[in-house]
């Protein structure tokens, strides 16, 4: 079977950016930062990103291409060893399990739009508004089937037709939009203080909490240990440069996280003052603290439209690459055509999907250990298993295939990999210890022991 692949370096580039930038960017990234240190976050979270992330975003794209298979492929003809299989699929599984949940979030986001194009955004505003919608039981269902449509008929038009074409149009979009929003936020009066807050690192806010949660959404927002780098991956040609890429893909991500932050946490304070209740208010934030920013600022549905097109463009990116990984292993594993591969994911985002979307309101009675299905899905995947595929990416790479193997493949066609030194460091020492950090942190904090 001939395999997909991306028309060039802008389309991988673009592909992965995608990828990384989403609601881990968007939403995620915003509210982790305000909540733990503003800028000494940032600060950490870009630190762990230029060592940690780069090492496991060249790791794995270089697995992908060396083998021109999916995750469970790559790790089959890599290594004999059973053990180290298992990896394969743990990094398969994972996009499965997220991009249900991810697509009923995604669903919120349309719903928020519509309502902004509606003229509702006084209403939206109100403090019951996000909880009584997330509990409607069918109408959440609903907004959460439209995403998860728009995703898969993207998946299914193909590589190039489906995921190449669209980044192409919604990455530079995104940042267009991301810049004026941004500008907007942080010229509101007041909100200097929140541009202070969050770019100027203060050490009086640092806490070993706060490198460990800028570790666990550096996993989230580079889209590590989901499979994903590993398909996008096997789908690069030879003439593109791993390494340029890679540090092209985290300058985007960064960069986007950062106008994230500034798009809300400057708002924030010149709606709030810097209120530490509303800072600390978490993953409500966009839904719940954000549209009472922009009703308080006037012009509040122009913005409300803007912003949550924007959001609604990083869910899609990022929703599109994780269906992407899981329709590519059912294509390479199970010898089904891209047809029916999209179908079989359709399947599976739509069980699963359900169980998340009604985890609030009819189905709120039914828990996995004390939590929602969409927070449960949300803990055994990127707490959980993407640490675990993690680690096991290290091991393949310093223990099976060997640094030297890895290296040779960045440097095909005589490209550079000036970054070598700190890569071999980081994937035999510091990668293994950081994953294995996250991993009990994210178990002690279930077990209440430790408070993330």
């Amino acid at each position: 079977m001939n395999r997909s692949s991306f028309s060039g370096k802008l389309g991988f580039v673009l592909s992965a950016a995608g990828a990384s930038v989403g609601l881990g960017n968007i939403w995620r990234f915003p509210y982790l930062a305000a909540k733990h240190g503003g800028g000494i976050f940032l600060l950490i979270y870009v630190i762990l990103a230029v060592t940690f992330g780069y090492t496991m975003i060249v790791a794995e794209t270089a697995v992908g291409r060396m083998t021109r298979k999916s995750p469970v492929g790559a790790f089959k003809a890599l290594s004999e060893k059973k053990g180290i299989r298992a990896g394969g699929w743990i990094n398969a599984i994972v996009p499965m399990l997220i991009v249900p949940y991810y697509s009923v979030i995604g669903g919120w986001v349309i719903k928020y739009l519509v309502e902004y194009v509606r003229g509702n955004s006084l209403e939206i505003a109100n403090d019951t508004y996000f909880s009584g919608f997330i509990t409607s039981g069918i109408q959440c269902e609903i907004y959460f089937i439209i995403f998860a449509a728009i995703t898969m008929f993207i998946i299914f038009c193909g590589v190039r037709n489906g995921i190449e074409r669209v980044s192409r149009i919604m990455m530079p979009i995104l940042v267009v939009l991301a810049i004026v929003i941004s500008i907007y936020s942080c010229t509101r009066e007041g909100a200097s203080a929140g541009v202070k807050y969050f770019l100027v690192p203060n050490a009086a806010n640092f806490s070993w909490m706060t490198v460990v949660t800028a570790m666990e959404q550096m996993f989230y927002s580079l889209s590590i240990a989901m499979g994903i780098l590993i398909t996008f991956g096997s789908y690069m040609k030879h003439e593109v440069s791993i390494e340029r890429a890679t540090i092209q893909v985290e300058i985007f991500d960064t960069v986007i996280a950062i106008l994230a932050g500034l798009m809300i946490i400057p708002a924030v304070f010149a709606f709030s003052g810097g209120d530490p209740a509303v800072l600390a208010s978490g993953p409500s934030l966009m839904f719940v603290v954000i549209p009472k920013v922009f009703a308080s600022m006037g012009l509040g549905s122009w913005v409300g439209i803007l912003f949550f097109v924007l959001v609604l463009f990083a869910a899609l990116t990022s929703s599109i690459a994780l269906s992407e990984s899981a329709v590519s292993t059912f294509e390479d594993e199970l010898g089904m055509s891209r047809k029916g591969a999209t179908v079989l994911m359709s399947v599976i985002m739509l069980v699963l999907g359900s169980l998340s979307s009604l985890g609030y309101g009819p189905l709120a009675n039914i828990k996995v250990f004390s939590m929602q299905f969409l927070d449960f899905f949300d803990f055994i995947s990127n707490s959980i298993m993407m640490p675990i595929g993690a680690l096991f990416i290290c091991v393949l790479v310093f223990k099976v295939i060997t640094v030297r193997r890895v290296e040779e493949e960045v440097q095909l066609e005589g490209h550079s990999f000036k970054l070598k030194k700190i890569f071999n460091f980081m994937v035999r020492y510091l990668c293994p210890v950081f994953v294995i950090v996250i991993l009990i942190t994210a178990i002690l904090n279930v077990l209440g022991i430790v408070q993330v």
